[in-house]
């Protein structure tokens, strides 16, 4: 995952509307099908978004199984976060000193990306990039090695520090995420959270992928990561939101370990 957060207030959105006829958009009175293409601000994005979720097809299981699902969910990402932390905190120490000795900049990256039903968040991870990557990242947009316009991924980033490619491969950049499972706004399972600019590009099903929390990890991180098509990501994410389960996410946790261990489409 890059450090590609954007902070913008405004950009231009277009939800387009070559939809799967299984979940079709909102209708003007008129019965026209709807096309939403304006600036959007954050507040928009979020109305958007929930609009888009309210408009899907109810899930068959009843409320009281999505509440004990929730509930067994939420604890078990409180006692696992909760553990880690306390277990890797002196790796978070020798990380986060690393960084501050070999690079330029705070040892912490905060961006802002897209949870639950639109709602924006600040993320952490630990920095692997240069300070000015953000700046960076329009001059390098044609080297995307997604074709896909939705998402940012190159495999020999020039803005990745030395240390940053340890972490990067090992995944422990990301172990400052577990604060935001712990806070709330993650989950230890779930679709990997998108920035807003990416956002701003879905299609109305794209946004399916924003009914649930993001997570730390999914199908398509223990499938090959990056190595896996945008689109495939997402139908991986539908696959996910479709199918969850308490068992589910724990069969996917088992798998990230070896899937970490790999590297296989970590960069």
């Amino acid at each position: 995952m890059s450090e590609n957060g954007t902070s913008g207030q405004t950009a231009t959105a277009t939800l387009h509307s070559s939809l799967n006829p299984l979940y079709p958009p909102p209708t003007h009175p008129s019965g026209s099908e709807r096309t939403i293409e304006h600036s959007v601000r954050p507040r928009t994005l979020r109305r958007t978004v929930r609009e888009a979720v309210t408009h899907r097809p109810k899930s068959i299981a009843t409320q009281r199984e999505k509440a004990l699902y929730a509930f067994a969910k939420r604890a078990l990402d409180v006692f696992v976060t909760g553990s880690a932390i306390l277990v890797f905190s002196p790796l978070f120490i020798a990380i986060a000193l690393a960084i501050r000795l070999t690079s330029r900049g705070p040892a912490i990256y905060k961006h802002t990306r897209v949870g639950l039903r639109g709602q924006e968040f600040t993320c952490y991870k630990f920095r692997s990039m240069s300070v000015d990557a953000d700046r960076q990242k329009d001059e390098l947009r044609e080297k995307n090695q997604h074709e896909d316009s939705r998402t940012f991924k190159m495999a020999h980033d020039p803005r990745v520090t030395p240390i940053g490619r340890l972490l990067r491969k090992s995944s422990f950049d990301e172990l400052p995420q577990l604060f935001n499972v712990l806070l709330g706004d993650m989950s230890l399972v779930g679709p990997r959270p998108p920035v807003p600019s990416e956002v701003e590009q879905y299609s109305w099903d794209d946004l399916r992928r924003l009914e649930v929390k993001p997570g730390l990890t999914c199908i398509w991180q223990v499938s090959g990561r990056s190595n896996i098509p945008f689109p495939k990501q997402l139908q991986m994410d539908i696959e996910y939101i479709e199918r969850q389960s308490l068992l589910f996410d724990m069969q996917l946790l088992l798998r990230t370990v070896p899937a970490v261990l790999s590297a296989k489409g970590a960069y």
